[in-house]
C-alpha cells in the first residue's frame, strides 16, 4: 500500500523522519516535482541534519529517473539553492532542509526558473497530488548527475552588499548553533576587516547545543555571554540554513527581527525613495512609519517565505521583512538571505559610526512590543472569533489578511494560525507607552489560558 503523504505545508515540506518523511517520500517528491515543471535541470543541495544527504539522493534519484538532469551542490544554505538556480540559470532548484524545527525533522523547499518560489498557491498542492497517487511519466532516458561548487561565486556576490574596504575594524560574535551558517563565513572572513569570535561554529546535525533557533530566549545566553566578555560591536546569530538572522548590541541585548526590518527599509529607501517595502501584518507601525518618512511605500502581505516572495515580484520591491528576522531582497532574486542583512547593517554601523543600540533605541522607545507569544490552542478559529467579538466595539480598525489584526488609538494586536507549527501566535504594540503594551498583552493571554 502506497504511504500516505503528510509533510506537505503551507509553503513547503516539513515533517518527522522517516515516518512523514522517508526516502520513498522523497523519492516521488522529485518525480512529481517533475511531473509539475517540466524542467530540463534542476539544482539540488541539503542542510546539515543527518537525514538530509540520503533524502536528497532519493530526491534526486526522482528527478533523474524522470529524465532530468541534476547539479548537486551539496551542503549549504537555503539561500545558496536560490543563489545556484538563478546563477546556473536553471529551470528549478530544491533544498532538502527543515530549518529550525526539531532534529527528528526535514523537509524541502522549493523554487522553479529565476528562483521563483512554489507555494501551495502556485503548484505545491499539485505535487502533493502527483507523489501522492504517482502519477509520473515514463522518462525514455534517465537524466544524469553532476556535481558543482558554485560557493565561491555565491561568496563573490554576497560582497557585494559591502564596500569591504571602508569598513572599520569590528569584533563580531557569530553563533551558528552548529547549523550551516559556519562554512559560509570561515569563506567571507577573510575578504573582510571584521574579528569573528565563533560560538557552536561547527556544522552538527545531531544539535549538541540545542536545535539553532535564536527566536528561543534559552538559545541566546550562549551568543549574549560572549558578546559581553568578549566586549563585541555585535552579535549575530542564525537558525540552521541560516536564512534567518538575527541581532544582539553590543550590550548583549537580542533585538526584535521588527526593528532590524524597519532599519533595513531605511537603508534601502535612501538608495532608492519611493520604493516599495513589502512586510507581514504581525507588527507594522514602525515600519510604516519609517517607510512613510523616507518617501517609500508600504506593501501588506500575507506571512511566510512564498507568499512575501510572490508579493515582492508583484510589487517589484525593494527590499521585504518579516518581524521573524526573514529579510528579501530585489537584488537576491527577491528571495531571502540570512547573510546579507548583518553585511548591511555592519555597513551601516561603519558609515555611521553608530553603535546597534544608538540605531535602534529610538524606535523601540517609540513602539515597544510584546515578543511573539506563541501557545497551542485547541480551537484556534473559535478563540479568534472570541477575541474578534470582544474587541470589535473600540477597534480603529480591523484586517484578516493573516489571521486577526486589529488596531486601537495608541496600541494593535495581531493574533494568527502558524502555517509551519500548532501554535497560535500573539503579537501586541503600541505608540510609545510600554506600560500600555504589557496591560494589553496580559489581556490576550487571558483569552489563551
Amino acid at each position: 500500500m502506497t504511504k500516505e503523504i503528510n509533510c506537505f505545508k503551507a509553503y513547503d515540506v516539513r515533517g518527522r523522519v522517516p515516518d512523514q518523511l522517508d526516502s520513498d517520500i522523497a523519492y516521488r517528491i522529485g518525480r512529481a516535482y517533475v511531473e509539475f515543471l517540466k524542467p530540463k535541470q534542476v539544482v539540488v543541495g541539503y542542510d546539515i541534519r543527518l537525514s538530509s544527504q540520503e533524502l536528497c539522493a532519493a530526491l534526486s534519484r526522482g528527478i533523474m529517473e524522470s529524465g532530468v538532469d541534476v547539479i548537486n551542490i551539496g551542503q549549504c544554505g537555503t539561500e545558496e539553492v536560490y543563489f545556484a538556480t538563478s546563477h546556473l540559470n536553471v529551470d528549478g532548484g530544491i533544498v532538502v532542509t527543515a530549518s529550525h524545527n526539531p532534529a527528528d525533522y526535514n523537509g524541502m523547499k522549493f523554487v522553479r526558473e529565476l528562483s521563483k518560489p512554489i507555494s501551495g498557491d502556485t503548484g505545491l498542492k499539485e505535487i502533493k497530488r502527483l507523489a501522492q497517487n504517482e502519477e509520473f511519466t515514463f522518462a525514455s532516458e534517465p537524466g544524469s548527475i553532476s556535481f558543482q561548487d558554485t560557493q565561491p561565486a555565491y561568496i563573490e556576490y554576497l560582497l557585494n552588499y559591502i564596500d569591504a574596504k571602508s569598513q572599520r575594524k569590528m569584533k563580531i560574535v557569530c553563533n551558528a548553533g552548529n547549523g550551516g551558517a559556519g562554512p559560509t563565513i570561515d569563506a567571507i572572513e577573510k575578504f573582510l576587516p571584521f574579528q569573528f569570535a565563533k560560538v557552536h561554529h561547527e556544522a552538527d546535525g545531531s544539535f549538541p547545543n540545542g536545535v539553532p533557533n535564536p527566536l528561543l530566549e534559552e538559545n541566546r545566553s550562549s551568543t549574549i555571554d560572549v558578546i559581553l566578555s568578549e566586549k563585541a560591536d555585535l552579535g549575530i546569530a542564525w537558525d540552521g540554513d541560516f536564512d534567518r538572522c538575527f541581532f544582539f548590541d553590543e550590550n548583549g541585548r537580542f533585538i526584535e527581527g521588527y526593528y532590524i526590518v524597519g532599519l533595513l527599509a531605511q537603508i534601502f529607501l535612501e538608495a532608492e525613495p519611493g520604493g516599495k517595502i513589502v512586510h507581514d501584518p504581525r507588527l507594522t507601525w514602525n515600519t510604516i512609519q519609517i517607510v512613510e518618512e523616507f518617501y517609500g511605500e508600504a506593501v501588506m502581505c500575507k506571512t511566510g517565505h512564498a507568499f512575501i516572495k510572490e508579493r515582492m515580484r508583484e510589487e517589484d520591491a525593494v527590499y521585504g521583512g518579516e518581524m521573524s528576522a526573514h529579510h528579501y531582497f530585489r537584488d537576491f532574486f527577491y528571495c531571502d538571505s540570512g547573510m546579507v542583512p548583518w553585511l548591511l547593517v555592519a555597513g551601516l554601523m561603519s558609515k555611521t559610526g553608530k553603535k546597534l543600540s544608538e540605531l535602534v533605541d529610538e524606535r523601540m522607545l517609540a513602539f515597544p512590543v510584546s515578543g511573539e507569544i506563541n501557545k497551542r490552542i485547541e480551537d484556534p478559529e473559535a478563540l479568534l472569533k472570541k477575541i474578534e467579538l470582544s474587541y470589535s466595539s473600540t477597534c480603529e480598525s480591523m484586517d484578516q489578511t493573516d489571521g486577526l489584526s486589529m488596531s486601537f488609538e495608541n496600541w494593535r494586536f495581531n493574533i494568527r494560525m502558524s502555517n509551519t507549527e500548532p501554535l497560535v501566535r500573539l503579537n501586541v504594540e503600541s505608540r510609545g507607552d510600554d506600560a500600555l503594551m504589557k496591560e494589553k498583552t496580559e489581556e490576550l493571554l487571558a483569552f489563551m489560558d
